[in-house]
């Protein structure tokens, strides 16, 4: 079990780490050679011009001005004075409130941590139960509420603890989830248009033996939007492709691959077996877009499925070619997948925290036992080890999910993110914070279980985790401090870019290409972000030396992500913050979690009397959980048609001449259609173009006519005009 002093030992390896890092980003960011690597964002943005086109050799490379050196840590102060509304229009949404997620975890814990350790730490500090225990203990178990002697007055201090808690975390949530509701509705309401804001996406569109796809879709909106309905898109399923720089290949074969990749595109179009029951439809109007989005199309709720569409840069294609009817199973079967990774991921996960621990080390390798009873080296593997085993042994981890979501079928960059996440946050829960303590009580108290009573067992574990807070502490200095300080120095991408600088780059265009700006990965850095909550939730009544190692990360956090969303990671896509409810839905279960983990801790400790005062804490949780939901989530799952109609209204009477079918008809075109000259496929849009006919026929037989032009009909000769008053 790892001491004060072992703790201390981790503190300052991790310190001196974190301080390494950022001493060598705050340099290595200085240098010319290096600027592609630290400002990516504003390359890309066609902001910046690389610093190592003038001057000498030595002046391309290296900064020799020494008046920059001295400034070398503005780059804190730099990241945090951009305002928030800037903020939002340099970066988007989804990152301005990313980073309030770092903001949140403050606000929650600073009080918190403040009435923890003017109040808990006395109590519990002035106490001797531990040491009468015949336990295995630290210093640092003196602190936490395992040092309370058993039916002691001194638990109404942790229950009120946490009733405070509890009721200051709730107001914080509200206030928060209340802010995060109206900044997303006044971006979806901003004057900046997008593409999504007039589309929904249709899926599970019904086959026709008389119509094609696209003829069936149009025909469809046509007919119950007729007032609204614009345009549509009919996607192509399965396509993949490489793009080709010119300038790396001779002329000739240039012009034959780009005649195959022509020939290949029109053998899609024209190909019936490569459409897929799935369009994007365009409306008129964001009104028209919110009333289809949000309704039910048909008799059989489960036929042309509606949706708001996702951003085109948030679109997953290859996804979209999957049967609807699938992908119940699909999920069906990740479903029982997921099961068994996370249940038995803890297996190997135990073994290796066994091994990182001095009793595993000494079973396994006794011959070291010389060695590993240095204080110092003792100090490095109960105080550095477990953490450090724990985060390399989680590196495939992220990846495995990120490939078992893609396999449910979610249509959206973002869905497969915020899916992962969930995922990713069940697996922590089960494997790295419930996993560790009872691997913990196992391991720390194996002999006292073996010596004990079976009553005394729940007792003993009620003990033992408190107790297992050393750990995390010490993975919370690996993957919070130095993790995130090594975040920002950005070393495998310096490393790849200055490689493929040197051996690939020939061109501007290439130099652009060897830059790897990353971004927000949301499916692995929000769960990281909730463990976090989690833990602080737990301890901040039973071990409450926890929380300024907690508030540290968040802050350190806070400062680096900011500084790489301003200068650094490129926004994939924009989902409007679609994920806080998940944000908010997880800290309120680490918070009910807290809550039921501390009535079991005092039903061990003999406080039958104060005990059931913490039933009414889960109950008065949940209830106010299901308030903001009632109240806030809306905001994140409809757009509401008042907005709508107010937008669509401003819009009209700045822009009465805009051309909206010129602005949606090719938004959602596959990427493999999409060239450097749009002329290429004007043959191919035009069959996307109404006309102006009052009436046009379908090919079915039942020759029912649409009250609207038909793209796709418009030159059949089968118009009757008795057969108007038919319906799709």
């Amino acid at each position: 079990m790892a001491t004060l002093g072992d703790i201390g030992v981790s503190a300052a390896i991790n310190i001196l780490s974190a301080f390494i890092f950022l001493l060598a980003f705050a340099i290595l960011r200085l240098q010319p050679i290096n600027d592609r690597v630290y400002f990516p964002k504003w390359y890309l943005k066609g902001l910046r011009n690389s610093p190592t086109q003038s001057g000498g050799f030595l002046k391309k490379v290296v900064n020799l001005d020494w008046r920059a050196y001295i400034r070398f840590l503005n780059w804190v102060p730099d990241a945090l004075t951009m305002p928030e509304l800037e903020l939002i229009d340099h970066a988007g949404l989804d990152s301005a409130v990313y980073l309030r997620i770092y903001l949140l975890g403050l606000k929650i814990f600073v009080p918190i941590t403040l009435l923890a350790f003017t109040v808990l730490v006395p109590v519990n500090w002035t106490n001797r139960t531990l040491m009468k225990s015949g336990f295995t203990y630290s210093d640092i178990d003196k602190l936490s509420i395992s040092n309370v002697p058993l039916g002691s007055q001194r638990f109404w201090t942790h229950i009120i603890m946490a009733y405070a808690s509890t009721v200051w975390t709730c107001f914080v949530l509200q206030k928060e989830y209340e802010k995060v509701a109206a900044m997303r509705l006044q971006f979806l309401a901003s004057e900046k248009r997008r593409p999504d804001q007039f589309t929904v996406l249709v899926r599970n569109v019904p086959p026709d033996t008389d119509e094609s796809v696209s003829e069936c879709v149009e025909h469809f909106f046509l007919v119950n939007h007729t007032d609204h309905y614009l345009t549509h898109q009919t996607r192509f399923h399965g396509l993949c492709g490489n793009k080709v720089d010119a300038i790396n290949y001779q002329t000739a074969e240039v012009e034959r691959l780009s005649k195959e990749i022509d020939e290949e595109r029109e053998r899609v179009k024209n190909d019936p077996k490569s459409i897929m029951p799935a369009a994007f439809v365009s409306f008129k109007t964001r009104w028209g877009a919110a009333v289809c989005a949000q309704t039910q199309q048909s008799r059989n709720p489960t036929l042309w499925l509606t949706e708001w569409a996702p951003e085109p840069r948030d679109v997953y294609w290859k996804n979209l070619a999957i049967p609807y009817v699938y992908l119940t199973i699909r999920r069906l079967i990740i479903g029982v997948a997921f099961f068994f990774l996370t249940f038995f991921f803890m297996i190997p996960i135990t073994f290796v925290q066994s091994l990182a621990s001095m009793e595993g080390i000494r079973k396994i390798a006794p011959f070291l036992k010389v060695i590993i009873d240095i204080p110092f080296i003792k100090s490095f593997i109960q105080g550095f080890l477990p953490g450090i085993a724990l985060k390399i042994f989680l590196i495939f981890l992220p990846t495995i999910l990120m490939l078992m979501s893609k396999f449910e079928g979610w249509e959206s960059i973002s869905a497969l993110e915020r899916r992962s996440a969930s995922k990713y946050y069940i697996f922590n829960f089960v494997n790295v914070f419930l996993g560790s303590i009872i691997a913990g009580a196992a391991f720390d108290q194996l002999n006292t279980f073996l010596h004990q009573s079976t009553n005394e067992i729940p007792k003993t574990i009620g003990v033992a985790i408190p107790m297992k807070a050393t750990f995390f502490i010490t993975y919370i200095m690996v993957d919070g401090w130095a993790g995130i300080a090594g975040e920002i120095l950005r070393l495998k991408p310096l490393i790849i870019f200055h490689l493929k600088n040197f051996f690939l780059v020939k061109t501007e265009r290439d130099r652009e290409k060897a830059m790897d700006p990353g971004s927000l990965d949301f499916n692995t850095g929000e769960p990281q972000i909730q463990l976090y909550f989690l833990l602080g939730l737990v301890y901040a009544v039973v071990t409450p030396f926890l929380l300024p190692f907690i508030l540290v990360f968040f802050a350190l956090a806070y400062i680096v992500f900011r500084h790489q969303i301003i200068n650094v990671y490129h926004q994939k896509y924009e989902s409007g913050a679609a994920f806080w409810p998940d944000v908010h839905g997880r800290i309120i279960f680490a918070l009910i979690f807290s809550q039921l983990s501390l009535l079991g801790l005092l039903s061990t400790k003999r406080a039958a009397q104060s005990a059931p005062f913490l039933i009414a804490l889960p109950v008065l949780t949940i209830s106010f959980h299901f308030f903001c939901k009632g109240r806030y989530q809306p905001a994140f799952t409809k757009y509401p048609l008042q907005e709508a109609r107010r937008k669509d209204t401003l819009e009209h009477a700045k822009e009465p001449n805009l051309n909206l079918k010129d602005y949606l008809q090719n938004a959602y075109l596959h990427p493999v259609f999409k060239g450097d000259d749009d002329h290429e496929y004007e043959e191919f849009n035009d069959r996307l173009e109404s006309n102006s006919t009052v009436l046009v026929p379908t090919k079915r037989q039942s020759r029912g006519n649409t009250p609207a032009p038909s793209r796709k009909s418009a030159n059949s000769s089968s118009s009757l005009p008795d057969a108007i008053d038919h319906t799709y």
